[in-house]
């Protein structure tokens, strides 16, 4: 008897700009090579903004997209301004999807690039670090933006990328962080890479410091093969890999959860080429063979990205990567797909034909909370709107509330110690950090800390916000002043 062959339900979205072009040509060529898949429109972005609508997005289209698991998106377009959200964003945090993969290639000679053996994956973290979105204006010159990295989202993308370094034979995880700097954040994160490393012994693991690293993998990136790393690094590094690998406009990414996945092309909608049959539908299509690895289809992805490399091995180009002497035909966005349908069931010459067959989707373990540590309050940060200069005449006014047990031990402008023994020299804007701490080694109380709030109410001092300061299991919970 001959094995009945599944249908998969997906969601799609068109999108805006050139959404609409690139998902139509994504979609015969899905249909032409014989995808297992129906499709659930939902519409989402620029129209549904225009009708007051924040998010961009529908209560109905996001049942929708959780009911079939799979969605399939072109890019939309956020409006500037007006408390509009990006709809990536939203997707990847209500839907749970921790895990953006980025596979990086280059396809030399037949793309024009000055990495030929360029072949790396960046999986970032997806839904937290700076990415939180909680900012707020505290003086009339500093905003914040709060920067969250937990311990369950480290070791979730971390273990992720591991695990797929091991299913898909990659040899090397690196980790890319900022910890000399941000030493409880990124140090938590660099933290959490060196215990799962441990536990993977047969993959290499190296750390670098962000900087650097970017600029090593921008100039050598065939010395890197996994690389994992926050949120705002990981968007960055993406792009720039994507970018020297050939250019943005070939690259797809999966955003994956436990529960759902999302996959997209990387770049935007670039709405001056709406409606011009110009836009490269590769970096969709790449997303569309994602999805079908991931929905255990590899068969049509092995096909779909074996016709894919034909077409540009046989010189046909999009104007973005189309170059005299590479190129044999600039083809437009309706001509490229309808080249990747002609040679469905061809496998490329020089470039290496893919065949995923046997890979297999990746299960992580359940999170498991590590034991309670002993949290014992040893002091505050109190934040204070002052627009004066000299920070030993706002100490004299800060020292007048501290309590016997509670002294004042440092003050900073912009995380930069002024008090005590500043220098002249350093800038100070209106947003000061005024630092107490226990004097004894007897545990705080949270009424002391409200007493502290009330005596700055009554001195007229205009505190913005406290943060509590923690030490856990005997190791403080808060980093020093720079200069300290």
């Amino acid at each position: 008897m001959h094995q009945i062959k599944l249908m998969t339900t997906i969601t799609i979205a068109r999108g805006d700009g050139i959404g609409p072009e690139i998902m139509e040509a994504t979609l015969s060529i899905l249909h032409a090579a014989g995808a297992r898949i129906i499709t659930e429109e939902v519409q989402i972005g620029e129209k549904i903004y225009q009708a007051g609508n924040l998010s961009g997005i529908t209560q109905d289209a996001w049942q929708t997209i959780r009911r079939n698991k799979v969605f399939l998106k072109a890019p939309v377009t956020t409006p500037q301004g007006g408390g509009y959200k990006s709809l990536n964003v939203s997707a990847r945090k209500f839907l749970g999807l921790y895990a953006n993969v980025r596979p990086n290639n280059s396809y030399h000679p037949f793309v024009d690039t000055k990495h030929p053996n360029m072949d790396v994956v960046i999986i970032r973290e997806n839904e937290e670090d700076l990415y939180a979105g909680i900012e707020h204006q505290q003086t009339d010159e500093v905003v914040q933006c709060l920067k969250l990295i937990s311990r369950p989202g480290c070791e979730k993308i971390i273990r992720y990328a591991f695990e797929f370094a091991r299913t898909f034979g990659r040899k090397k995880v690196s980790c890319f962080t900022k910890d000399n700097i941000m030493k409880q954040t990124d140090g938590l994160f660099h933290q959490v890479f060196r215990e799962i490393a441990e536990e993977y012994k047969d993959i290499i693991s190296e750390h670098w410091i962000i900087d650097i690293g970017a600029a090593k993998l921008a100039d050598t990136p065939e010395e890197f093969d996994v690389v994992v790393t926050p949120n705002l690094y990981g968007d960055v590094l993406s792009d720039i890999a994507a970018q020297i690998a050939g250019s943005v406009g070939l690259a797809g990414s999966a955003n994956i959860g436990e529960q759902c996945a999302m996959f997209e092309a990387i770049h935007g909608s670039a709405p001056l080429l709406k409606g011009q049959d110009a836009a490269n539908p590769s970096g969709l299509i790449q997303a569309a063979v994602l999805m079908l690895n991931h929905i255990g289809q590899s068969d049509i992805a092995s096909r779909i990205q074996n016709a894919w490399l034909t077409t540009i091995e046989d010189g046909i180009h999009t104007f973005d990567i189309f170059k005299e002497g590479l190129s044999r035909q600039c083809a437009g966005t309706k001509a490229f797909a309808q080249s990747v349908i002609s040679n469905l069931g061809r496998s490329p010459q020089h470039l290496s034909t893919v065949n995923y067959k046997g890979k297999q989707k990746i299960n992580l373990p359940e999170y498991i909370r590590k034991n309670k540590k002993h949290k014992k309050l040893v002091g505050m940060d109190l934040f204070v709107h002052w627009s004066g200069k000299d920070a030993e005449q706002l100490a004299t006014k800060v020292k007048d509330i501290e309590k016997n047990n509670l002294r004042l031990t440092m003050i900073t402008n912009r995380g930069i110690k002024v008090w005590p023994d500043g220098f002249s020299e350093t800038f100070c804007t209106d947003h000061w950090r005024c630092r107490f701490l226990s004097t004894d080694q007897v545990e705080l109380n949270k009424n002391e800390i409200i007493e502290i709030m009330q005596k700055s109410s009554e001195k007229k001092i205009d505190f913005i916000k406290t943060e509590n300061l923690y030490e856990f299991d005997g190791v403080p919970g808060f980093s020093a002043g720079q200069g300290q």
